[in-house]
């Protein structure tokens, strides 16, 4: 399930589809093989290229700072983090968790595109459905900067560097128009309507944009159970015609939804591939990878595996990596003064209030009783199936009313962590932190369980099953010498609804009920799996 369930629910989706499913079993060789899905964490909404020998992928954040992740890979199968293509969510002052909030806004499904003639990576995205944002980079590490901002908000876009340099953006829902861009990529030159939806296929959207031996298509998802293709021979504003890719395909996480809603990518060899993503709450959405041909008459076909998607396909044959990745787990002991880029803030921080100098510093930046409006909440993907987070908090400057420590983050949410009330300093479990559909705070939490401390440093920890299908539990225990760890408190269940659309996340806080001043210092984290 998705967001786009909840828009589909309104425009009339229907079981059933135009074409009859394209497709062919084959079996996957034994060996070498690749597993879905090639990534474990939560990264949606994928877009998906090929610069030279690396390959890039764009994803969704919505709330999160920064945004909009750009990953890299040499194989398609292992990826790293290496940047974001929005620096800071500057869209309103929601965003800063400032008189109002952005929960499931920001970031949707947006496009990566790279351009040969200025050697520029592009990344474009619509916010709030006001208006459309063009972000430019020569090394998708950044710097990224705004290009533009254009009136028309192009909803789910993909954006396309034709074969003479020409930007186009294909974008809607049910209805998909193309645009026109400026050479320049400043302006609208022309929008035009290419496209409506037949009603018997119901809704489609998340549009990627290619062009193929001299054919146009817009690859569109139905939500969430589809993928059909549209061709043009025409040029790129149309005529269109469609064909269904797959429909209600059985995927390759057990419990988890259809793959969908990702890009089509072409390898240095030229075979082809498909990155889609696969709905797995209460981790998210995560990306899993098959191999994809034509038809003579040119449209993909997905190929399958027993009549799936397959949970094992050989891998692609791609030149020796240069290098390997850089692991999206193991240890971070916050060295340097950046943080890296396998972290995101719950809104847009107070940069005033935290550091990196081998050690990350949160000063209290919020005073409330409420984790959903603190500012400066430091949030890490969970990595699946199972995985487990360890925290090192010197907490030995924190002040009378702060709350510091490790949460589990969602809609509904639970923490460990040390608080400090009367002078004394106690570690403690809280649970019922909610919200309502409307992202509104419906509970502030519940002490469950807690123990006194003292000295001032604690090893705070959280292990989670997030295997789909089903609520999963999370854990949460303590040490005070980093070897011998105490639970505290229940198992926490973290729900599997999709509203919130993005996963529960690992998140460290510091916040303060009574006055600013207090900090603490995180100077380890280690995501790790069994």
């Amino acid at each position: 399930m998705s967001r786009r369930r909840a828009l589909a629910a309104g425009t009339g989706l229907v079981t059933g589809a135009l074409l009859p499913p394209a497709g062919a079993s084959r079996t996957a060789a034994a060996a070498p093989a690749y597993t879905n899905p090639v990534i474990w964490q939560d990264f949606a909404d994928i877009d998906v290229i090929r610069v030279g020998a690396t390959y890039y992928a764009s994803a969704s954040t919505m709330h999160y700072s920064p945004g909009a992740p750009v990953l890299r890979s040499y194989d398609l199968v292992n990826w790293e983090i290496a940047g974001h293509s929005v620096p800071t969510l500057d869209f309103g002052a929601k965003y800063d968790l400032n008189g109002g909030r952005g929960y499931v806004r920001g970031i949707w499904a947006s496009s990566l595109a790279y351009r040969p003639s200025n050697r520029t990576f592009y990344w474009l995205g619509q916010i709030d459905f006001a208006r459309t944002y063009i972000y430019t980079a020569t090394a998708v590490e950044g710097p990224w900067s705004r290009l533009t901002t254009i009136g028309t908000p192009y909803y789910d876009a993909g954006l396309l560097v034709d074969t003479d340099d020409t930007l186009y953006v294909a974008y809607g829902n049910t209805t998909i128009s193309v645009a026109q861009l400026s050479r320049d990529g400043r302006t609208q030159v022309r929008t035009q309507q290419v496209f409506t939806t037949p009603s018997s296929v119901g809704t489609l959207e998340g549009s990627r944009f290619y062009k193929i031996n001299g054919q146009y298509y817009i690859f569109l998802t139905r939500p969430a159970n589809g993928q059909y293709i549209l061709k043009s021979s025409g040029g790129p504003f149309g005529p269109y015609t469609m064909r269904q890719v797959l429909l209600d395909l059985r995927g390759p996480i057990p419990g988890g939804g259809v793959p969908h809603q990702g890009g089509l990518v072409r390898t240095q060899n030229g075979a082809w591939y498909y990155l889609a993503f696969v709905d797995a709450y209460p981790g998210g959405r995560v990306p899993a990878l098959a191999p994809v041909t034509w038809t003579p008459d040119g449209w993909p076909v997905v190929q399958l595996v027993n009549g799936a998607w397959g949970t094992s396909y050989p891998s692609p044959a791609v030149p020796t990596p240069p290098r390997q990745v850089t692991p999206m787990t193991g240890v971070d002991t916050f060295d340097g003064t950046t943080l890296k880029p396998r972290w995101e803030w719950n809104h847009n921080p107070d940069n005033t209030k935290w550091s990196v100098d081998n050690g990350l510093t949160l000063r209290t930046a919020t005073v409330t009783n409420d984790l959903y409006w603190a500012r400066n909440t430091l949030t890490h993907r969970i990595q699946g199936p199972t995985s487990t987070a360890t925290a090192l908090f010197d907490f030995s400057a924190m002040r009378d009313g702060d709350r510091a420590g490790l949460a589990l983050l969602r809609d509904s949410s639970a923490w460990i962590g040390v608080q400090r009330d009367g002078g004394a300093t106690r570690v403690v479990m809280v649970n019922g932190l909610t919200m309502d559909g409307n992202w509104n705070t419906t509970g502030t939490g519940t002490e469950v369980a807690s123990a006194t401390v003292s000295g001032g440093r604690i090893w705070l920890r959280a292990s989670v099953d997030i295997r789909p299908g089903a609520a999963r539990p999370g854990t949460f225990s303590y040490s005070t010498d980093g070897t011998t760890f105490t639970r505290l408190g229940p198992a926490f269940s973290m729900g599997n609804d999709w509203r919130f659309f993005m996963g529960y996340r690992f998140a460290l806080f510091n916040h303060a009920t009574r006055a600013l001043g207090g900090a603490v210092r995180v100077a380890r984290f280690e995501l790790s799996t069994p």
